[in-house]
């Protein structure tokens, strides 16, 4: 007999696809390097910028530490408002709100689950400093519609790019389209190193100063290339870098970024193609998908009737074994958020969807099989509930 633990589907499995802990070793024993800003420090940066075309990329410990370092360098002073959705995680709000600023929570479309970029300008005052676009699941927000709003107010635009690595706008990676970019490497990401992000610079003015806040306000990196004779304070800043054995480890997964992320997008639309039926008798809603920009298949969830109907499903899935969870608490609502945000217009959409999203398993190591468990309890449950 099967033990309920070995045969339960988890939410999340992290995972090793390579050389992730030969990079380790050689890390220590090969390279001497533990600190921040080692040979692998170096390798995964490159690889972001090669791949992803930006101009600067920078590694660090998490995305919130990369979204931090871009509301320094946005220069956020108190009373400063910053345009986002409220339907994100708490790190997108908190970086600013930690310079002073104020969250401006704006509504999200009914098919992305992305700022409505038409509820935007509404929200734009005289204090207005950036625009914070969420791409959640790795779907795109309409960035040349948000890039124009951006150029008409002199607004900077931070692509809060956490799930999205690999994903494309009209053919261009996600996190190289706005100003500035941010990245997540946490384990329940596509691409992995436990902890970590990294912050994406495609704007030139950023990319001296970027530096100098990464390496704790100090300008280190010009005194290791030679362009001044000793290294002083400067300017703001904190302790942003990993570790290199962090990112030995993230090194190894993104030399399979192409293998893990075609897994991904395999399984996304192995539950497309098997709770289908679902859809057509009205009883949920599947992720919207645009033909032009290119997902990434990090996140499949469905949308249910009513948070009545997800409540029961999340409870008959986990008496089958099979962990399925629900999302982001609006912000908006949240006391921190009442305490130092505030709303542009009605949230109808974020009020309503965060109470029937609910987000399936989707690991890289996740076989057919295991999608089917999954597909075949929805159905079942669909079932008993019809025969109510």
């Amino acid at each position: 007999m099967i033990s309920p633990m070995k045969d339960s589907i988890p939410f999340n499995k992290p995972f090793i696809i390579g050389q992730e802990l030969f990079n380790i070793a050689r890390a220590v024993i090969e390279n001497s390097a533990l600190s921040g800003d080692g040979i692998f420090t170096r390798s995964c940066q490159g690889w972001l910028e090669s791949t992803l075309g930006c101009k600067k990329a920078l590694l660090t410990h998490s995305c919130t530490a990369a979204l931090e370092m871009a509301a320094i360098l946005c220069d956020i002073q108190p009373g400063d408002e910053v345009i986002m959705p409220s339907f994100t995680f708490v790190s997108t709000a908190n970086a600013f709100v930690l310079r002073g600023g104020v969250p401006v929570f704006v509504d999200i479309r009914p098919d992305t689950l992305n700022i409505d970029e038409d509820r935007i300008e509404a929200g734009i005052t005289e204090r207005t400093k950036a625009i914070v676009p969420v791409h959640y699941a790795g779907v795109s927000c309409a960035m040349n519609e948000i890039l124009e709003i951006a150029d008409r107010f002199n607004l900077l635009v931070v692509e809060d790019s956490a799930q999205a690595l690999l994903s494309k706008y009209k053919g261009q990676y996600l996190g190289s389209v706005g100003h500035i970019g941010t990245l997540s490497f946490h384990e329940t990401k596509n691409i992995i190193s436990g902890e970590g992000g990294a912050l994406l610079l495609n704007d030139e003015r950023f990319v001296d100063r970027s530096e100098i806040i990464w390496e704790k306000g100090t300008n280190r990196k010009a005194f290791f290339r030679g362009e001044v004779d000793k290294y002083t304070w400067v300017d703001i800043g904190s302790s942003y870098l990993p570790s290199d054995m962090i990112a030995a480890f993230l090194y190894a997964q993104m030399e399979a970024a192409d293998k893990i992320i075609t897994a991904r997008r395999r399984i996304f639309n192995l539950y497309c193609k098997l709770l289908e039926p679902l859809t057509d008798n009205g009883l949920i809603s599947l992720p919207w998908i645009d033909k032009d920009n290119i997902s990434n298949g990090h996140i499949f969830y469905i949308i249910t009737k009513s948070l009545g109907d997800r409540s029961r499903l999340i409870s008959y899935l986990r008496k089958k074994g099979i962990m399925a969870v629900f999302h982001y608490i609006p912000l908006h609502s949240s006391p921190a958020g009442i305490k130092y945000g505030r709303s542009s217009g009605e949230l109808r959409y974020t009020e309503e969807l965060c109470d029937r999203i609910l987000r399936l398993p989707l690991f890289y190591e996740m076989n057919d099989e295991q999608v089917l468990r999954v597909t075949e309890a929805i159905k079942d449950y669909y079932v008993r509930e019809c025969l109510r």
